[in-house]
């Protein structure tokens, strides 16, 4: 399964936990962060090409008074700090029944970013392990690209529009698109 060959790809925004690193369930402290295999590479090819990059990435564990927004936010930077730099971090502080537009399925943090970025959500591909991460992008304009893990389930798998083996191969994926249409053509 591909990316649809009309549109140009600007923009990367990735999903945090299982995606870039190791998830540790509500994590906020940045000792326990360890990227995934291949994600610092993946993320300095995405880089090279001249793609934004960007993290969104829903943290419940603030909602849920397990953890502070500076706790979220120092574990953020171990992993812009190992995996990025990143150009923006898009947060959902909220829980899963708090009816916020941030929240993955729904598209809030997608387009903060875009805007952030200054890139249509057209242009943007969203990569993640599960059906949340590649509808979030679905529902704001964009392309998503499922990663799957042990934890992903069947169904968001047959679901998933692309598919890709690891984290690499979606960037690989991704770069296919970088440019112009006219470039390729």
């Amino acid at each position: 399964m591909a990316l649809a060959p009309d549109r140009v790809i600007r923009g990367l925004l990735l999903d945090r936990d299982d995606t870039l690193v190791v998830d540790v369930p509500y994590n906020a402290d940045p000792h326990l962060v360890v990227p995934v295999p291949g994600a610092r590479r993946a993320v300095e090819r995405a880089r090279a090409a001249g793609l934004q990059l960007g993290v969104v990435t829903n943290q419940s564990v603030i909602a849920k008074g397990m953890a502070t927004r500076e706790q979220v936010d120092a574990t953020n930077a171990r992993v812009d700090e190992l995996v990025g730099p990143f150009d923006v971090w898009c947060v959902c502080p909220h829980d899963a029944g708090d009816d916020c537009a941030c929240r993955k399925p729904r598209p809030g943090m997608v387009l903060d970013a875009a805007e952030r970025l200054g890139i249509p959500p057209e242009s943007i591909v969203v990569v993640g392990d599960i059906g949340a991460d590649v509808q979030a992008a679905r529902n704001a304009g964009a392309q998503g690209i499922l990663v799957p893990t042990p934890r992903t389930r069947r169904q968001e798998i047959d679901e998933a529009d692309t598919v890709a083996a690891d984290l690499d191969e979606a960037v690989t994926l991704v770069l296919e698109h970088v440019g112009s249409v006219a470039d390729r053509a």
